[in-house]
């Protein structure tokens, strides 16, 4: 899950991270309102949307960039006006951009030097890693890319967690002076307990800055965190906001069931993350563009399976839905009535490959051939690929 810039500030000032004042607005008045009690001569606008290059970004009204400098408490009424209800795009977001809902007011401050700092899972080493850089403001993928001898990496121990001295080494590589060492250190520390304590999957300040009067702030900060742990949090879990995400996305979510939206014409319904990875690889292989990844889960249930079928088919682009069940926890006959009630439910507009492997497979097979439906069946995973290739090849 993702939360707004807004949502990091609180979060931020909850566990003592140190970083300008600011608070959200959604409407003109509201914007105008913060802005006269922050009480700031100098104050940045920033629009908030789940994506990032908001500063170059461009709203389809004709206004440049998501990230205003204001000088004053009716300029910044007059720029959140600009930006609230149109739609921003950016790099991220897309040629559709998003709607900025929403606008962060918070104080500006003067910036000596910006730097990169996260806090990240990492698989490699099974637990957590630092990555900072001098070069902060800017893409790190593209810092990555330029200039790799500019990141700094540090493991830091599962159990231990981030000692004091990795804080003070990395603030050191980093050039920060001896006065500005321990204010760094500090951020750095925090942030680990607030990553630690939020089940955080990452935590990006860019930038992490000094200021003019040798102040060190965080000024922007992406989250994201472990779905799985959000039953802990549900102070985070409130910050969720559906309006940024993908409506298909929200409705699978409703069903407990994994689904991520992509750009293909078929869409692909299996059980188990890493068979739904195996089979859109399959169906690229063989010239088709999978339309999502959707994981039922090893026990769905025939309601989640209908409720699949609803979110693939309202789905404009579907020319062909491919179904690649291993039964294993479930019995294949199980799932093939599933998959015909769904069917029945859901008037299936749309081609319909079925591939059933495991526990009753032939008395699955016969329950779908005998069903009337137009369903295709497959022999094996190749085979189903193939069928779902074709048929929407000649749907498009």
């Amino acid at each position: 899950m993702n939360i707004h810039e807004f949502q990091a500030k609180q979060l931020f000032e909850k566990y003592g991270v140190a970083t300008p004042k600011g608070f959200p607005a959604t409407t003109v008045a509201e914007a105008k309102d913060v802005a006269a009690g922050l009480g700031a001569s100098h104050l940045v606008v920033k629009a908030q949307i789940h994506a990032g290059g908001r500063g170059k970004g461009m709203f389809t009204s004709g206004f440049k960039g998501g990230v205003q400098l204001c000088d004053s408490t009716q300029q910044a009424a007059e720029v959140a006006g600009k930006m609230l209800g149109q739609t921003l795009v950016t790099h991220q977001t897309g040629p559709a951009g998003r709607v900025v809902n929403t606008v962060l007011i918070a104080e500006s401050v003067e910036i000596e030097k910006e730097f990169y700092f996260a806090i990240l899972m990492d698989r490699g080493i099974a637990g957590p890693l630092i990555i900072a850089s001098t070069e902060g403001g800017v893409e790190i993928e593209k810092v990555a890319e330029e200039m790799p001898h500019r990141i700094l990496r540090e493991p830091i121990h599962p159990t231990l967690g981030l000692q004091a001295y990795q804080a003070r080494k990395i603030a050191k590589r980093l050039g920060f002076t001896s006065a500005q060492m321990p204010k760094a250190a500090k951020i750095f520390l925090t942030i680990y307990e607030l990553f630690i304590a939020c089940d955080c999957s990452m935590v990006e300040v860019n930038p992490l800055v000094i200021t003019k009067t040798g102040d060190v702030l965080a000024l922007d900060a992406k989250f994201n965190f472990d779905d799985n742990a959000l039953f802990r949090h549900p102070d985070v879990a409130a910050f969720r906001d559906i309006a940024e995400e993908d409506p298909r996305e929200v409705e699978a979510s409703k069903s407990n069931l994994n689904y991520i939206g992509l750009d293909g014409n078929i869409a692909c319904l299996v059980n188990g993350a890493g068979l739904a990875m195996a089979t859109m690889d399959i169906v690229k292989y063989h010239g088709g563009e999978p339309a999502n990844f959707l994981d039922v889960g090893g026990g769905a249930t025939e309601q989640q399976v209908t409720e699949a079928f609803k979110i693939l088919i309202a789905d404009e682009k579907v020319k062909t839905i491919l179904v690649n069940i291993f039964g294993g926890i479930m019995r294949c006959d199980v799932i093939a009535q599933g998959i015909i009630n769904a069917v029945k439910a859901v008037s299936l507009p749309v081609p319909l490959v079925v591939r059933l492997e495991g526990t009753n497979v032939e008395l699955g097979k016969k329950l779908l051939a005998e069903s009337g439906l137009p369903i295709q069946t497959a022999n094996g995973l190749t085979e189903a690929a193939t069928l779902a290739v074709a048929a929407a090849k000649q749907q498009a």
